[in-house]
């Protein structure tokens, strides 16, 4: 019924409707929406039915509709319902033969025309969005031949994709490529591209200026200048020399460096690591060395007010060629002499601007300029990767060492440093950049390896030769031979600090010393020989720096030498009331060395010192020690009397006002107060009332004199106390600088020497260091220092596998410092420093032992766990017994367990002579916390196998017999429960798998009364460590579920 009402409505409508596409109903139209569906058997069905439709209307005006909508469908923008038009078109043409295909050609072509369409429209459509643009830049790369100059121009008017007009959409491309990329941190490619095409189309210039400077840096910072940087650093493989300098002296390089210097603050964003990544990649993939240096150039010119952005230490720099790294260091160099700031890169931020002006703001950037290309010289040898020639080298350590102590009267060709001027004279301040630059460069040069081709050269399992040039020869003997010429030359070179003629012998001699020294090792060459010599050298270097303090240093190092090599080679033994050992006044030259603030006299020190070793005697071992526990004393007292003068200089600093109105404790400056006062008749007093007001203008100016004058006094009196403050705080920091340094020699005096009688020595000065360091709050480096000292004491000294064998004539005094140790951690209060000294005890107990027999190594006898050598074993037992005793009836005890754990590990005889002291505090031991440690030593002991050795037999029965009595008299506790019950476990288990004769029944019924007096859970350790016991002697634990709506366990043990 309904379906003919529909039927009838259409009918009855078909006449009043309009001509045309209207005329088409609804089932039609449905047609070509299903031609365009990604369904395939849509579209088939599509075909099908809308050729069912036209044979069955056969209507002209729907063929001729159908043929319209088909050829359109053929540009459909979805690329699947291209498909479905195409077929649909031929299915049709093929069931009306009548319509001619000419035709439908015809309509295509003009309908598809590319020439009739607009050109703006393409335009839009390929600077529409980044993806858009480039899909063009593709298909110009890969389609040379079908997009030629002439087919650009008839599709977007012009040939070129970078000009003028093109300009403002580019811009806009790259706004939204620097959008899409905002939290990704990498370039888009449509950048470089269009980069990239701008250099083939000849239009770089244009892009670079109008597209990048003009556009994107227009733009506030954010992403559209971080792509920029970016795409600088990615364009630097692309570009000429010519280009490379245009673009490194621009906008984009200025606005990166006012970003490198605004990102130094830890939340801002910082794209430096990127540009560096960017750099290092083109410098390691470039091999034209003029690109290499116009890009170092570049960078090196970006300066903030004289300073450069890049570091001093960039790293870079190892990928330049020979070539280019020779011209960078000339270019660095003619920097120095003669900076010109007008031809930097040269920014200030708004503060600088506001803060310096004029002449001022031109000295200071003059200054750290140079103070960067100094650090930029030293960082250039200091870093081993970089490609670097010896003559390289030497001209760098020549050029910096000139100017740090010479200047130039007049130009010769002997010395080539004369022949640069400098247009700004150095100051004091580059000066001292200079000689703490040089020094440093001293100290890579001694680290220094031979050239990459020479290094490859020598054998695989050869030791690298450091701090020497090809011939062998020390850069440092260079630099002094350098010096020499420089100090001849008065005609051409002027000294800023000329020797006296004192120094000058001490220079002298030292050359003559190092002369000595290099023909004695001719004959033999030692490396005694090449350690003294690297001293004297290095010392006749400082005696630039520091002279006067270096001069008595010097000649005491020449009578020391020349006494070792006459000892050496005349065997002379030393007399009563003759002068010290060379060794002992070695060690005093290497102390005061050490004093001087340089890392490479510190590690020069160390070497020396490693070499002359064997030699040490007792007395100048004690003048080491003497040096790092003398000046604790001093520092100790020091400490409390500095800190309660910081609390008073606090309170003057932040309390100033008030402490003019309280300052009681300056009685002196009260009574010249009130002198004041009463000399001008200004203090009021009670019978006359006066006041300031009675006093005339005359009388006033003088008042105000004399207070001014008072108040100044007291003044500079309070900034005296400051400055003196200050300077104590100074002299400590250089005391703990110098005991840092003292630990050194102690240091490598343990590895090389540790099997010598002098290292027993060490442990009581050390024991003493860190008992006093723990003892007292320090600061970082004080801790530092006892860091230092706790790890030689524990880690280099009482764990070393090389320790003295020959204490057979010192027992005696071994057992004396023994008890004395113990003693004395029986008294601290610390367990951390009571764990130091009971390793020192153990230490001497190994000492004492000494190494087992060589026959007896074979295997593991109880002859071998029962030999201690030259340890009375009664006495060192009675030793250990008390301090067990002490730990188990102290209630606040340094010792611990752990440590009389290690005893009993290391020393199985002494563990056995012990175990009746444990056993007998399991029940009496002062709490029930020493009572469980008690069981815990116990059960320790018993699960050693050379214990178990040891006792092996009777003993050992009788031992478990003991035990097993102990735990049926024990009193319950629940902490001492646990460790009990652990050691009843491994005895029931020994006693059931050895079958010893020891009764257990007792002990059964204890356990089982155990339940009545303890509440157990329903599970944990006590529980679990008591039913694991139960379980020897044959009861188990049920657990039974009741069926209950509350479900509950019973817990009972069943005895089988």
């Amino acid at each position: 019924m309904s379906v003919e009402m529909v039927e009838l409505s259409v009918k009855a409508s078909e006449p009043v409707r309009p001509t045309g596409i209207l005329q088409q109903n609804r089932v039609f139209l449905d047609f070509f929406w299903d031609l365009a569906k990604p369904d395939q058997e849509v579209r088939l069905k599509a075909v099908e039915n809308l050729i069912q439709y036209l044979k069955t209307n056969n209507k002209a005006d729907d063929l001729e509709y159908t043929f319209k909508r088909l050829v359109d469908g053929l540009a459909h923008t979805r690329e699947t319902a291209r498909p479905g038009f195409s077929l649909a078109l031929g299915q049709v043409l093929s069931a009306f033969e009548d319509v001619s295909l000419q035709s439908i050609l015809d309509r295509i072509k003009e309908k598809h025309n590319l020439q009739t369409v607009k050109k703006w429209q393409t335009v839009c459509c390929a600077f529409n969005t980044p993806e858009q643009m480039q899909l063009l830049l593709v298909a110009l790369q890969r389609f040379p031949q079908t997009l030629k100059p002439k087919k650009l121009k008839k599709l977007l008017g012009s040939s070129t994709i970078i000009n003028a007009d093109n300009i403002p959409k580019l811009t806009e491309v790259l706004k939204m490529a620097a959008r899409s990329v905002k939290k990704e941190c990498v370039l888009p490619a449509v950048v470089l591209d269009l980069l990239k095409l701008s250099l083939k189309e000849d239009s770089f210039q244009l892009f670079w200026n109008k597209a990048i400077i003009d556009g994107m840096l227009k733009e506030q910072p954010g992403p559209t200048h971080y792509l920029s940087y970016r795409l600088l650093g990615s364009a630097l493989p692309h570009l000429s020399v010519a280009q490379l300098k245009e673009v490194l002296s621009g906008e984009v390089m200025m606005h990166y460096g006012e970003h490198v210097v605004s990102a130094q603050k830890p939340d801002r964003f910082k794209l430096a690591p990127e540009m560096d990544v960017y750099v290092s990649d083109f410098l390691q993939g470039c091999q034209d060395s003029d690109k290499q240096l116009a890009v170092m150039v570049g960078f090196s010119s970006l300066t903030n007010q004289g300073y450069p952005v890049v570091p001093s230490v960039w790293r870079v720099v190892q990928h330049l060629q020979p070539a280019a790294l020779q011209s960078y260091v000339e270019w660095l160099k003619d920097t120095f002499l003669q900076p010109q700031l007008d031809k930097l890169l040269d920014f200030s931020t708004r503060k600088q601007k506001d803060s310096q002006e004029g002449r001022e703001q031109k000295e200071n950037s003059v200054f750290r300029l140079r103070k960067w290309i100094v650090a930029r010289l030293t960082s250039i040898i200091d870093n081993h990767q970089v490609k670097k020639q010896e003559d390289l080298i030497m001209d760098v350590a020549r050029f910096i060492f000139f100017h740090a102590f010479f200047s130039a009267k007049k130009a010769t060709a002997d010395i080539p440093e004369t022949k640069g001027k400098l247009s700004v004279p150095l100051d004091d301040k580059t000066r001292g950049v200079l000689v703490s630059s040089f020094f440093g460069l001293l100290l890579a040069m001694h680290h220094l390896p031979l050239a990459e081709d020479l290094a490859e050269g020598a054998a695989v399992n050869q030791k690298r030769a450091l701090g020497v040039t090809a011939d062998g020869t020390m850069w440092i003997y260079h630099l002094v031979q350098y010096a020499q010429v420089l100090l001849s030359q008065t005609k051409y070179v002027q000294s800023s600090q000329p020797f006296s003629p004192e120094q000058r012998q001490a220079w002298d001699g030292m050359l003559e010393s190092v002369a000595n020294l290099k023909r004695k090792a001719k004959k033999g060459q030692t490396a005694e020989s090449n350690v003294f010599q690297q001293l004297f050298l290095l010392v006749g270097m400082h005696l630039f720096k520091a002279p006067e303090e270096l001069v008595d240093i010097m000649k005491d190092l020449q009578s020391c030498v020349d006494k070792a090599q006459e000892k050496k080679s005349k065997k002379k033994k030393k007399k009563q009331g003759e002068e010290p050992e060379w060794v002992e006044v070695m060690v005093d030259i290497l102390l005061s060395l050490l004093s001087q603030p340089s890392r490479h006299i510190r590690q020069v020190c160390k070497t020396v010192f490693s070499s002359i070793c064997p030699h040490v005697t007792a007395a100048a071992l004690t003048a080491i020690l003497d040096n790092d526990t003398s000046a604790d004393d001093d520092s100790d007292e020091d400490d409390e009397a500095m800190e309660e003068e910081d609390e008073e200089e606090e309170e003057e600093e932040d309390e100033e006002e008030e402490e003019m109105e309280h300052e009681e404790v300056d009685q002196n400056f009260r009574l010249e107060l009130m002198k004041v006062l009463q000399q001008q008749n200004a203090l009021a007093t009670e019978e006359d009332g006066s006041s300031d007001e009675d006093l005339d203008d005359e009388a006033m100016m003088e008042l105000d004199k004399g207070l001014a004058a008072l108040f100044s006094e007291q003044k500079k009196k309070t900034q005296a106390k400051r400055d003196e403050k200050s300077k104590l705080k100074k002299e400590k920091a250089l005391v703990r600088d110098f005991k840092i340094k003292v630990l050194d020699l102690i240091e490598v005096f343990v590895a090389r020497q540790a099997g010598s009688p002098l290292v027993l020595g060490l442990v009581e000065p050390l024991l003493t260091i860190i008992d006093r360091g723990m003892s007292s709050d320090s600061d970082q480096q004080e801790q530092d220092f006892l860091r230092r000292a706790a790890d030689i004491f524990r880690n280099q000294l009482c764990r070393s596998k090389v320790y003295c064998r020959t204490a057979g004539d010192r027992q005696g005094e071994l057992h004396d410092l023994l008890e004395k140790l113990m003693t004395k951690t029986q008294k601290l209060s610390d367990s951390s420093v009571c764990l130091y000294y009971f390793s020192a005890s153990l230490y001497v107990v190994k000492v004492l032992r000494g190494a087992p027999p060589a026959e007896t190594k074979e295997e593991q006898t109880a002859e071998k766990l029962r030999f201690m050598g030259n340890v009375d074993l009664d006495r060192v037992a009675t030793i250990f017994r008390e301090a067990l005793s002490s730990f188990m009836s102290r209630r606040k005890s340094p010792l611990t367990a752990q440590m009389f754990t290690d005893l009993f590990t290391r020393f199985p005889v002494l563990c056995v002579n012990l175990l009746d002291t444990a056993v007998q505090h399991i029940k009496s031991g002062v709490r029930e916390h020493q009572q469980s440690q008690a069981c815990v030593l116990v059960l320790r002991a018993m699960q050693s196998r050379e214990v178990q050795q040891l006792l092996s037999g009777a003993p050992w029965t009788e031992l478990c017999a003991k035990i097993h009595v102990g735990q049926t008299e024990s009193k319950v506790a629940r902490e001492k429960v646990v460790k009990t019950l652990e050691l009843c476990q491994f005895l029931v288990k020994h006693v059931h798998q050895q079958k010893l004769s020891v009764d257990l029944e007792p002990l059964q019924k204890v356990l089982q009364s155990l339940t009545t007096v303890i509440t157990f859970k329903k599970t944990g350790k006590l529980e679990d460590t008591y039913w694991a016991v139960m379980k020897h002697f044959g009861v188990i634990l049920e657990i039974k579920k009741k069926r209950s709506n509350t479900p509950q366990t019973k817990r009972h043990f069943v005895l089988f």
